[in-house]
């Protein structure tokens, strides 16, 4: 066996390796993960690729770059790409921008004046709501107009069967017919697609409380905040007697439910039989986003009225789509009504939608792979001197409410998420697995998921509490496994004894 099956990726190359369409970036230290958080000049110019919501590809500068002189755009404003000219509609009502320009190009462009908050807010929201432009389109655009030399080489589905693959391998896997399938540009924008029809059907009904059960995944709930100027949190989803005190009171008033089926980094999994009673009682909509459960692990289709998938993840395996789905569960009364979601929808880019189609006909293969890998990786931890809490989705808390959802034996969700008794950061920096943001991939995948996701709680004394108060703790490594020989991933964590 290849004693470098796992080798030092330095800091900035692509998440996967020599690939201009990664989604993932390599931060092989925890100084380089402080660093972007605090995005230093050194570690700028090492970053260049990193997941596109976060940070703009390189292809869509040079192409906002190229737009700016082929329209004779003023110094004064900044080019902003969205996916298309729908897109630039619900950004410029969100920000009353007037500076949309008429343009003959197959996406949109909005104008944002230099030098003002704004442009930071417009760029924050779109990270949010996901109606990010293709970076495969930008680079089919540059090669025609001769800025960029060569085409990336990757696997394609024909153009012409590419959709009806991808569409007809996610209704198998759902169970659901292919008319209830709509993809988006990304997971956030399926997300927020539904939670803005949930809004404009459940103000008809005085419905505007937005519940949000778990410590969801942060654009998520920048999406609530942004949308829903009614929203109630419940962190501890062990706790429904106090989701069921609130809607005693005020059931009437929610619009809907959202929550992740496991919950992420915890992967903890709420007690769906007690949830969806509930909702019966209230008639509450039930949105669960199903990335990490997958529709080949979890049967869901007794609980979720909608679900959300980010195909980014396992579906693609190889991190180098940024693609979503929405699901409308056919036994639902909302499913009848698809066009109010599916209305806010962009179609991704065609070359994007042949790229899925080739990854995802072995979803299947690589979800239980990784669960058997994940399986023998925990009990593994369970008896690693260096580990201190094992976070998947078994533990002892909540294995009653995951296993009668699981489809066989091999349906272990294939996140873990693990403390350590060692120093975080010696344990971080010696580890040659790849380390960044993302998961579901088929190569292991480490990412230090506070420092990520909310270095803002961690440097911060109240940020700190608060952290404390939800159980997340901030020196915590989120494992996406992957599909590797499972003697080398151990042998790798091994390395640890020896800090």
């Amino acid at each position: 066996m290849n004693k470098e099956i796992f080798s030092h990726i330095p800091c900035g190359q692509t998440l996967p390796q020599n690939n201009i369409h990664a989604v993932s970036v390599s931060m092989p230290s925890l100084q380089d993960v402080i660093d972007y958080e605090e995005q230093t000049p050194e570690i700028l110019e090492k970053i260049t690729v990193a997941y596109p919501r976060f940070v703009m590809h390189p292809y869509l500068k040079l192409l906002a770059k190229y737009l700016k002189e082929k329209y004779k755009i003023s110094d004064s404003y900044e080019v902003v790409l969205l996916s298309s000219k729908k897109a630039v509609e619900v950004v410029s009502s969100k920000y009353f921008i007037h500076n949309k320009i008429e343009i003959n190009e197959p996406f949109g462009v909005i104008l944002v004046q230099n030098g003002t908050s704004q442009l930071q807010k417009v760029l924050k929201f779109i990270q949010h709501v996901g109606y990010n432009l293709s970076s495969r389109l930008a680079e089919d655009y540059l090669y025609k107009v001769g800025i960029v030399s060569k085409l990336h080489q990757e696997n394609l589905e024909e153009k012409t069967k590419a959709k009806e693959i991808l569409i007809s391998n996610l209704a198998a896997a759902y169970k659901q017919p292919i008319k209830n399938i709509c993809l988006n540009p990304s997971g956030m924008n399926s997300m927020y697609c539904v939670l803005k029809g949930l809004k404009d059907i459940q103000a008809k009904n005085s419905r505007t409380i937005l519940v949000q059960l778990g410590w969801l995944y942060l654009d998520t709930m920048n999406i609530v905040n942004h949308y829903f100027e009614e929203n109630k949190i419940f962190h501890d989803i062990s706790k429904l007697d106090l989701l069921e005190e609130f809607l005693k009171k005020d059931g009437l008033k929610v619009s809907a439910i959202v929550t992740e089926i496991p919950t992420n980094p915890l992967v903890q999994t709420v007690d769906l039989d007690k949830l969806k009673n509930l909702c019966k009682t209230y008639n509450i909509p039930l949105v669960i986003d199903s990335t990490f459960a997958t529709a080949y692990n979890l049967d869901l289709n007794a609980y979720a009225d909608i679900y959300v998938e980010s195909l980014t993840k396992f579906a693609c395996g190889n991190a180098d789509v940024l693609m979503g789905a929405i699901i409308l569960n056919e036994t639902s009364k909302i499913s009848f009504i698809s066009q109010e979601f599916f209305k806010h929808s962009d179609e991704p880019y065609i070359k994007d939608i042949q790229r899925m189609a080739f990854q995802i006909k072995d979803y299947k293969k690589r979800v239980k792979q990784i669960s058997s890998n994940t399986k023998k990786l925990v009990q593994y931890f369970k008896t690693a001197p260096f580990i201190d809490e094992i976070f998947y989705c078994l533990q002892e808390k909540y294995a009653t409410n995951y296993k009668k959802l699981m489809i066989d034996e091999e349906s272990i969700c294939g996140i873990v998420s693990v403390t350590f008794k060692k120093d975080f950061q010696k344990v971080y920096d010696s580890l040659n697995f790849a380390k960044g943001p993302s998961l579901g991939t088929e190569f292991t995948l480490l990412m230090p998921y506070t420092y990520l996701a909310h270095y803002d709680l961690i440097t911060s004394k109240e940020g700190n509490k608060f952290l404390e108060k939800i159980s997340l703790p901030i020196n915590l490594i989120r494992i996406s496994v992957g599909i590797e020989n499972i003697k080398e991933i151990i042998k790798e964590f091994e390395k640890i004894n020896s800090i």
